[in-house]
Protein backbone atom coordinates (compact mmCIF):
# COMPACT_ATOMS: atom_id res chain seq x y z
CA UNK A 1 0.00 0.00 0.00
CA UNK A 2 2.58 2.78 0.69
CA UNK A 3 4.41 2.63 -2.08
CA UNK A 4 1.22 2.75 -4.49
CA UNK A 5 0.77 5.87 -1.86
CA UNK A 6 4.52 6.76 -2.68
CA UNK A 7 3.62 7.14 -6.54
CA UNK A 8 0.86 8.85 -5.95
CA UNK A 9 2.42 11.62 -4.03
CA UNK A 10 5.15 11.86 -7.05
CA UNK A 11 2.10 12.63 -9.13
CA UNK A 12 2.35 9.05 -11.13
CA UNK A 13 -0.18 7.23 -12.85
CA UNK A 14 -1.23 4.41 -11.12
CA UNK A 15 -3.50 1.98 -12.91
CA UNK A 16 -7.40 1.87 -12.56
CA UNK A 17 -7.01 -1.59 -10.98
CA UNK A 18 -4.65 -1.46 -8.67
CA UNK A 19 -6.18 1.77 -7.41
CA UNK A 20 -9.43 0.37 -6.93
CA UNK A 21 -7.86 -2.56 -5.11
CA UNK A 22 -6.25 0.04 -2.92
CA UNK A 23 -9.10 1.91 -2.19
CA UNK A 24 -11.08 -0.81 -1.43
CA UNK A 25 -9.25 -2.67 0.88
CA UNK A 26 -7.44 1.34 2.35
CA UNK A 27 -10.29 3.50 1.61
CA UNK A 28 -8.37 7.04 1.65
CA UNK A 29 -6.65 9.11 3.21
CA UNK A 30 -4.00 7.08 4.01
CA UNK A 31 -1.71 7.70 7.07
CA UNK A 32 2.01 6.80 6.82
CA UNK A 33 4.20 7.95 10.21
CA UNK A 34 3.25 11.66 10.32
CA UNK A 35 1.93 12.48 6.56
CA UNK A 36 -1.35 11.68 5.92
CA UNK A 37 -2.33 11.72 2.18
CA UNK A 38 -5.97 13.10 1.15
CA UNK A 39 -7.40 11.85 -2.74
CA UNK A 40 -10.03 12.62 -4.69
CA UNK A 41 -11.45 11.86 -7.89
CA UNK A 42 -13.72 13.51 -9.93
CA UNK A 43 -14.31 16.21 -12.89
CA UNK A 44 -13.48 19.54 -11.07
CA UNK A 45 -12.05 22.68 -11.82
CA UNK A 46 -10.57 23.04 -8.09
CA UNK A 47 -10.68 20.59 -5.41
CA UNK A 48 -10.05 21.81 -1.52
CA UNK A 49 -9.32 20.31 1.70
CA UNK A 50 -11.53 21.79 4.33
CA UNK A 51 -10.10 20.35 7.82
CA UNK A 52 -10.98 21.95 11.25
CA UNK A 53 -7.17 21.78 12.72
CA UNK A 54 -6.49 25.60 14.28
CA UNK A 55 -3.14 26.87 13.62
CA UNK A 56 -3.02 25.41 9.79
CA UNK A 57 -4.73 27.16 6.52
CA UNK A 58 -8.25 25.62 6.92
CA UNK A 59 -8.70 25.48 2.86
CA UNK A 60 -5.87 23.63 1.43
CA UNK A 61 -5.61 22.84 -2.55
CA UNK A 62 -5.34 19.06 -3.80
CA UNK A 63 -3.24 19.32 -6.70
CA UNK A 64 -4.96 17.50 -10.17
CA UNK A 65 -2.13 14.29 -11.14
CA UNK A 66 -1.16 15.53 -14.92
CA UNK A 67 -3.97 13.76 -17.70
CA UNK A 68 -6.18 12.55 -14.80
CA UNK A 69 -9.09 13.10 -12.84
CA UNK A 70 -7.66 12.04 -9.59
CA UNK A 71 -6.23 14.63 -7.02
CA UNK A 72 -3.81 14.32 -4.16
CA UNK A 73 -2.62 16.63 -1.21
CA UNK A 74 0.03 15.34 1.67
CA UNK A 75 -0.13 17.41 4.84
CA UNK A 76 1.85 16.30 8.18
CA UNK A 77 -0.77 15.32 10.50
CA UNK A 78 1.01 13.85 14.04
CA UNK A 79 0.22 10.62 14.71
CA UNK A 80 -2.63 9.44 17.06
CA UNK A 81 -4.66 12.55 15.77
CA UNK A 82 -8.24 12.28 14.52
CA UNK A 83 -9.79 15.12 12.00
CA UNK A 84 -12.67 15.85 10.94
CA UNK A 85 -13.09 17.33 7.25
CA UNK A 86 -14.68 17.69 3.90
CA UNK A 87 -13.97 18.57 -0.01
CA UNK A 88 -14.76 21.89 -1.46
CA UNK A 89 -15.50 21.35 -4.93
CA UNK A 90 -15.39 24.21 -7.30
CA UNK A 91 -17.46 24.19 -10.47
CA UNK A 92 -17.39 27.20 -12.80
CA UNK A 93 -16.40 29.67 -9.83
CA UNK A 94 -18.65 27.62 -7.18
CA UNK A 95 -17.70 25.35 -4.69
CA UNK A 96 -19.82 23.01 -2.81
CA UNK A 97 -18.70 21.00 0.28
CA UNK A 98 -18.80 17.13 0.28
CA UNK A 99 -17.88 14.52 2.35
CA UNK A 100 -15.52 12.47 1.06
CA UNK A 101 -16.59 9.83 -1.42
CA UNK A 102 -13.96 7.03 -0.65
CA UNK A 103 -14.12 7.24 2.99
CA UNK A 104 -16.42 5.22 4.74
CA UNK A 105 -15.44 6.93 8.18
CA UNK A 106 -18.16 9.20 9.00
CA UNK A 107 -18.97 11.62 12.22
CA UNK A 108 -21.82 12.82 13.44
CA UNK A 109 -23.58 16.15 14.89
CA UNK A 110 -26.52 18.01 15.22
CA UNK A 111 -25.67 19.98 11.58
CA UNK A 112 -24.38 16.63 9.86
CA UNK A 113 -21.82 14.39 9.09
CA UNK A 114 -18.18 14.94 8.16
CA UNK A 115 -15.49 12.32 7.18
CA UNK A 116 -12.71 11.45 9.77
CA UNK A 117 -9.18 11.27 9.48
CA UNK A 118 -7.61 8.83 11.75
CA UNK A 119 -3.78 9.66 12.27
CA UNK A 120 -1.27 6.67 12.48
CA UNK A 121 -2.11 4.99 15.77
CA UNK A 122 -5.31 6.10 16.44
CA UNK A 123 -8.23 3.74 17.08
CA UNK A 124 -11.50 4.33 18.62
CA UNK A 125 -11.35 3.03 22.31
CA UNK A 126 -13.08 -0.46 22.79
CA UNK A 127 -14.96 0.73 25.61
CA UNK A 128 -17.60 3.14 23.38
CA UNK A 129 -18.69 0.30 21.50
CA UNK A 130 -21.20 -1.72 22.06
CA UNK A 131 -19.76 -4.86 23.73
CA UNK A 132 -21.15 -8.80 24.47
CA UNK A 133 -21.43 -9.71 28.04
CA UNK A 134 -21.89 -6.46 29.18
CA UNK A 135 -24.80 -5.80 31.95
CA UNK A 136 -26.48 -2.65 30.21
CA UNK A 137 -28.28 0.17 32.09
CA UNK A 138 -31.73 1.50 31.55
CA UNK A 139 -32.40 5.40 30.60
CA UNK A 140 -35.91 6.42 31.05
CA UNK A 141 -37.33 9.79 29.98
CA UNK A 142 -38.80 12.51 32.63
CA UNK A 143 -40.22 15.85 32.00
CA UNK A 144 -41.12 18.44 34.64
CA UNK A 145 -42.60 22.01 35.12
CA UNK A 146 -40.30 24.44 35.02
CA UNK A 147 -41.02 27.94 36.88
CA UNK A 148 -37.67 29.28 36.10
CA UNK A 149 -38.61 28.91 32.48
CA UNK A 150 -42.21 28.79 32.37
CA UNK A 151 -42.42 25.55 30.34
CA UNK A 152 -41.78 22.01 30.09
CA UNK A 153 -38.17 20.76 30.61
CA UNK A 154 -37.23 17.03 29.72
CA UNK A 155 -34.57 14.70 30.12
CA UNK A 156 -33.63 11.21 30.72
CA UNK A 157 -32.29 9.25 33.75
CA UNK A 158 -29.65 6.38 33.36
CA UNK A 159 -29.80 3.98 36.14
CA UNK A 160 -26.49 1.13 36.06
CA UNK A 161 -27.19 -2.16 35.73
CA UNK A 162 -27.08 -3.33 38.70
CA UNK A 163 -29.61 -0.49 40.57
CA UNK A 164 -30.88 -1.30 43.72
CA UNK A 165 -33.14 0.66 45.49
CA UNK A 166 -31.68 0.42 48.88
CA UNK A 167 -28.51 1.49 47.96
CA UNK A 168 -27.33 5.22 47.48
CA UNK A 169 -25.37 6.61 44.55
CA UNK A 170 -23.52 9.29 43.19
CA UNK A 171 -25.15 11.58 40.89
CA UNK A 172 -23.68 13.63 37.48
CA UNK A 173 -26.01 15.87 35.39
CA UNK A 174 -24.85 16.10 31.79
CA UNK A 175 -25.93 19.13 29.83
CA UNK A 176 -26.76 18.71 26.15
CA UNK A 177 -27.80 15.24 27.60
CA UNK A 178 -29.39 14.15 24.31
CA UNK A 179 -26.23 14.88 22.43
CA UNK A 180 -24.31 13.38 24.19
CA UNK A 181 -26.21 9.91 24.26
CA UNK A 182 -26.83 10.20 20.55
CA UNK A 183 -23.12 11.56 19.33
CA UNK A 184 -21.06 10.43 22.12
CA UNK A 185 -22.57 6.84 22.59
CA UNK A 186 -22.65 8.16 26.45
CA UNK A 187 -24.77 5.07 27.54
CA UNK A 188 -22.73 2.74 26.13
CA UNK A 189 -19.72 4.10 27.56
CA UNK A 190 -21.24 4.08 30.95
CA UNK A 191 -22.21 0.59 30.41
CA UNK A 192 -19.05 -0.36 29.38
CA UNK A 193 -17.12 1.21 32.05
CA UNK A 194 -18.86 0.32 35.24
CA UNK A 195 -18.70 -3.24 34.08
CA UNK A 196 -15.01 -3.11 33.99
CA UNK A 197 -15.29 -1.48 37.52
CA UNK A 198 -13.38 1.41 36.12
CA UNK A 199 -16.55 3.76 36.86
CA UNK A 200 -18.81 3.47 40.28
CA UNK A 201 -21.80 2.77 39.81
CA UNK A 202 -23.85 6.09 39.64
CA UNK A 203 -27.22 7.69 38.33
CA UNK A 204 -26.76 9.75 35.41
CA UNK A 205 -29.25 12.59 34.32
CA UNK A 206 -28.90 13.84 30.79
CA UNK A 207 -30.86 17.31 30.63
CA UNK A 208 -32.18 18.49 27.41
CA UNK A 209 -31.99 22.22 26.70
CA UNK A 210 -34.42 24.44 24.60
CA UNK A 211 -32.12 27.12 23.19
CA UNK A 212 -28.80 26.21 24.72
CA UNK A 213 -26.95 29.64 22.70
CA UNK A 214 -29.56 31.45 25.13
CA UNK A 215 -29.69 29.52 28.25
CA UNK A 216 -26.05 28.30 28.90
CA UNK A 217 -24.18 31.77 28.85
CA UNK A 218 -24.38 32.37 32.72
CA UNK A 219 -28.40 32.64 32.23
CA UNK A 220 -29.90 32.69 36.51
CA UNK A 221 -33.11 30.74 34.25
CA UNK A 222 -30.96 28.08 33.64
CA UNK A 223 -29.04 27.96 36.74
CA UNK A 224 -31.88 28.06 38.92
CA UNK A 225 -33.64 25.13 36.91
CA UNK A 226 -30.85 22.94 37.64
CA UNK A 227 -30.11 23.97 41.02
CA UNK A 228 -33.42 24.38 42.21
CA UNK A 229 -35.32 22.55 39.96
CA UNK A 230 -34.01 19.32 38.41
CA UNK A 231 -31.61 18.68 41.57
CA UNK A 232 -34.84 18.27 44.18
CA UNK A 233 -36.36 16.27 41.72
CA UNK A 234 -33.53 13.74 41.23
CA UNK A 235 -33.13 13.05 45.28
CA UNK A 236 -36.48 12.94 46.03
CA UNK A 237 -37.22 9.86 43.07
CA UNK A 238 -33.77 8.07 43.26
CA UNK A 239 -31.43 7.48 46.56
CA UNK A 240 -28.71 9.74 45.88
CA UNK A 241 -25.91 10.70 48.53
CA UNK A 242 -26.45 13.56 50.38
CA UNK A 243 -23.16 14.41 50.22
CA UNK A 244 -21.24 17.06 47.20
CA UNK A 245 -18.24 14.84 46.81
CA UNK A 246 -20.91 12.71 45.11
CA UNK A 247 -22.57 15.36 42.89
CA UNK A 248 -21.53 16.09 39.92
CA UNK A 249 -22.19 18.58 36.78
CA UNK A 250 -20.61 18.75 33.41
CA UNK A 251 -20.64 19.74 29.95
CA UNK A 252 -18.85 20.59 26.54
CA UNK A 253 -18.47 23.46 24.41
CA UNK A 254 -21.27 26.56 25.85
CA UNK A 255 -22.20 23.59 28.38
CA UNK A 256 -18.58 23.50 29.81
CA UNK A 257 -19.66 27.48 30.50
CA UNK A 258 -23.48 26.51 31.85
CA UNK A 259 -21.15 23.84 34.33
CA UNK A 260 -19.11 25.99 35.80
CA UNK A 261 -21.41 29.36 36.06
CA UNK A 262 -23.82 26.95 37.92
CA UNK A 263 -21.85 25.85 39.83
CA UNK A 264 -19.84 29.40 40.76
CA UNK A 265 -23.48 31.15 41.11
CA UNK A 266 -24.42 28.04 43.65
CA UNK A 267 -21.40 26.78 45.32
CA UNK A 268 -21.18 24.02 47.44
CA UNK A 269 -23.55 21.73 45.71
CA UNK A 270 -21.34 20.28 43.42
CA UNK A 271 -17.93 18.52 44.44
CA UNK A 272 -17.18 17.75 40.68
CA UNK A 273 -16.85 19.21 37.50
CA UNK A 274 -16.29 18.00 34.21
CA UNK A 275 -15.51 20.31 31.92
CA UNK A 276 -15.09 19.49 27.51
CA UNK A 277 -13.43 22.23 25.36
CA UNK A 278 -15.05 24.68 27.62
CA UNK A 279 -15.72 27.85 25.35
CA UNK A 280 -14.12 29.77 28.03
CA UNK A 281 -13.54 33.33 26.38
CA UNK A 282 -12.80 36.37 28.52
CA UNK A 283 -10.71 39.54 27.78
CA UNK A 284 -7.65 41.03 30.07
CA UNK A 285 -8.08 44.35 28.02
CA UNK A 286 -10.07 45.57 24.59
CA UNK A 287 -12.83 43.30 23.08
CA UNK A 288 -13.32 39.68 21.95
CA UNK A 289 -13.35 38.78 18.02
CA UNK A 290 -15.63 35.67 18.68
CA UNK A 291 -19.55 37.08 18.00
CA UNK A 292 -22.37 38.72 19.55
CA UNK A 293 -23.11 34.74 20.95
CA UNK A 294 -20.16 35.07 22.97
CA UNK A 295 -20.42 38.55 24.78
CA UNK A 296 -22.84 36.78 27.83
CA UNK A 297 -19.92 33.95 28.00
CA UNK A 298 -16.83 36.71 28.27
CA UNK A 299 -18.88 38.80 30.49
CA UNK A 300 -19.48 35.80 32.69
CA UNK A 301 -15.61 34.71 32.66
CA UNK A 302 -14.29 38.10 33.11
CA UNK A 303 -16.47 38.23 36.53
CA UNK A 304 -15.75 34.57 37.44
CA UNK A 305 -11.66 35.54 36.89
CA UNK A 306 -11.95 38.53 39.14
CA UNK A 307 -14.07 36.86 41.59
CA UNK A 308 -13.86 33.12 41.35
CA UNK A 309 -14.37 32.00 45.09
CA UNK A 310 -14.73 28.10 45.09
CA UNK A 311 -16.88 26.24 42.32
CA UNK A 312 -16.14 22.76 43.39
CA UNK A 313 -13.56 21.19 44.86
CA UNK A 314 -12.48 18.51 42.01
CA UNK A 315 -12.24 19.27 38.42
CA UNK A 316 -11.55 17.21 35.16
CA UNK A 317 -10.73 19.58 32.15
CA UNK A 318 -10.17 18.28 28.53
CA UNK A 319 -9.60 20.14 25.27
CA UNK A 320 -8.84 18.96 21.88
CA UNK A 321 -5.27 20.67 20.83
CA UNK A 322 -6.89 21.73 17.40
CA UNK A 323 -9.36 23.50 18.63
CA UNK A 324 -9.25 27.81 18.52
CA UNK A 325 -10.57 27.15 22.22
CA UNK A 326 -7.29 25.30 23.60
CA UNK A 327 -5.43 28.98 24.79
CA UNK A 328 -8.58 29.42 26.97
CA UNK A 329 -8.54 26.12 28.31
CA UNK A 330 -4.68 25.64 28.67
CA UNK A 331 -5.13 28.80 30.63
CA UNK A 332 -7.60 27.96 32.89
CA UNK A 333 -5.50 25.21 34.50
CA UNK A 334 -2.96 27.17 36.27
CA UNK A 335 -5.94 29.23 37.32
CA UNK A 336 -8.07 26.50 39.07
CA UNK A 337 -4.89 25.19 40.09
CA UNK A 338 -3.91 28.51 42.29
CA UNK A 339 -7.46 28.18 43.66
CA UNK A 340 -6.28 24.65 45.12
CA UNK A 341 -8.98 22.60 43.51
CA UNK A 342 -7.77 19.02 43.00
CA UNK A 343 -7.61 19.01 39.03
CA UNK A 344 -6.73 16.82 36.35
CA UNK A 345 -6.18 17.90 32.23
CA UNK A 346 -6.11 16.05 29.21
CA UNK A 347 -5.45 17.08 25.95
CA UNK A 348 -6.05 14.96 22.63
CA UNK A 349 -4.82 15.73 19.10
CA UNK A 350 -8.78 16.49 17.89
CA UNK A 351 -10.95 19.11 17.09
CA UNK A 352 -14.19 20.71 18.77
CA UNK A 353 -16.66 17.36 18.49
CA UNK A 354 -18.42 15.17 19.84
CA UNK A 355 -16.65 11.81 19.22
CA UNK A 356 -13.17 13.80 21.01
CA UNK A 357 -15.60 14.17 23.99
CA UNK A 358 -16.69 10.93 23.90
CA UNK A 359 -12.78 9.75 23.78
CA UNK A 360 -12.09 11.49 26.79
CA UNK A 361 -15.22 10.57 28.76
CA UNK A 362 -12.84 7.28 30.43
CA UNK A 363 -10.35 9.41 31.72
CA UNK A 364 -12.88 11.88 33.17
CA UNK A 365 -15.34 10.26 34.80
CA UNK A 366 -12.81 7.63 36.24
CA UNK A 367 -10.94 10.43 38.11
CA UNK A 368 -14.54 12.15 39.47
CA UNK A 369 -16.44 8.75 40.34
CA UNK A 370 -13.67 6.00 39.96
CA UNK A 371 -14.34 2.37 40.33
CA UNK A 372 -12.54 -0.31 42.44
CA UNK A 373 -10.62 -0.99 39.27
CA UNK A 374 -10.30 2.03 37.74
CA UNK A 375 -6.23 1.81 37.24
CA UNK A 376 -6.42 -1.82 36.37
CA UNK A 377 -6.89 -1.19 32.47
CA UNK A 378 -4.98 0.04 29.65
Amino acid sequence: MKEIVRRLRRYEIVDDATLKELISEHPPPWADEQWVTFYFRGEADEVRLRHFIFGLPTSQPLVRIPDTDQWILTVEIPPESRVEYKYEIVRDGAGRWIQDPLNPRLAFDPFGANSVCHGEGYHSPKWTQELPDVRRGTLTEYQIASKAFGDIRHFSVYLPSRYREHRRYPLLIVHDGRDYLRFASMKTVLDNLMERNEVAPLIVAFSHPGNRLDEYPDDSRHQSHIVEELLPFLTSHFPIYDDKMKLGLMGASFGGVATLSTAWRYPDIFGNLLLQSGSFAFTDIGTHSRGAAFDPVVEFMNQFRSNPGRPAERVFLSCGMYETLIYENRSMLPFLQNLKLQIRYSESRDGHNWVNWRDQLREGLSYLFPGSLWMFYE
